[in-house]
Parts: C-alpha cells; sequence; structure tokens
C-alpha cells in the first residue's frame, strides 16, 4: 500500500509540475474599483500557434531554436470587449496544454514544424460611457 501512494504521489507531482507551465498569462490586471461598470466581457478561441524551427534542416531543427508562425497577443481580444480606454479588470490567458499530443507533429516533420493548438481565454469589465459635459460657454459677440 506503501508504494502505491509514493508512486501515486510521484505521478501527481510530474503531471502537475509538466501541466503548470501550459498556460501563460498575456495581461492580468488587479481588480480595480466596482463602480461605474457597464458590463462584462469574456469568450475564448481556439488559436494556432505553431512554431517554425530557424534553422529548418531536418535531425539538426530538433536542437535549434523555434519561432512563433502567429504571435499571440492580448489587443485583439480585449478590443472585441470595447475601446482600451474602457476597459479595466483585464484578463487575458493562453492555454497550451493541446500543444503536448500536438507535439508529435514536430517528430514527424523531423523536428521543422510544431503545430500547436492554443485556447485564448480573456475577460474583462467594461466601463460606463460617460458623457462630456460642456465645459466651455459661448459667449455672445
Amino acid at each position: 500500500m506503501q508504494t502505491f501512494r509514493s508512486k501515486m504521489s510521484l505521478f501527481v507531482m510530474t503531471a502537475s509540475m509538466l501541466l503548470s507551465g501550459c498556460v501563460s498569462t498575456l495581461v492580468h490586471d488587479d481588480v480595480k474599483r466596482a463602480a461605474g461598470i457597464d458590463g462584462h466581457c469574456s469568450g475564448s478561441q481556439w488559436v494556432d500557434d505553431s512554431s517554425i524551427a530557424v534553422l529548418p534542416v531536418p535531425i539538426v531543427a530538433f536542437v535549434t531554436p523555434h519561432f512563433d508562425l502567429h504571435q499571440v497577443s492580448s489587443e485583439p481580444y480585449l478590443n472585441r470587449c470595447g475601446a482600451s480606454t474602457r476597459v479595466i479588470n483585464r484578463d487575458v490567458s493562453v492555454n497550451r496544454v493541446a500543444c503536448l499530443p500536438a507535439g508529435l507533429t514536430r517528430i514527424v516533420t523531423l523536428g521543422v514544424w510544431q503545430w500547436c493548438p492554443a485556447r485564448v481565454t480573456w475577460s474583462a469589465d467594461v466601463l460606463a460611457d460617460t458623457p462630456r459635459s460642456a465645459s466651455v460657454s459661448l459667449g455672445e459677440q
């Protein structure tokens, strides 16, 4: 029974260490004020986060650095919520857990290319559109 528990705890620790690096946060704001919030915007979408080797020579490509074919940034997703001046409490993260089984594409292409389907999740609070009062009075001329 003791060996089962030690093997199970080793498995849990290994799995948590492997999966902990699969989610990266692009933007995370601390929660600010709650007054004047008009609504909440959130969503998620699958994106292509594939990469290709800098030196695309088969087998050698396993040890060379890779660069992303599609840059995943927070701006396109937060712009869906509204203007950047009206969006607070932003949170955008990229989950790359699906890249682990898709890593077989790197083996098949001998290290040249790796397909990585990633899940982008975003949420933000949208401030109410406040009308500006006329601060300049027109004088009679």
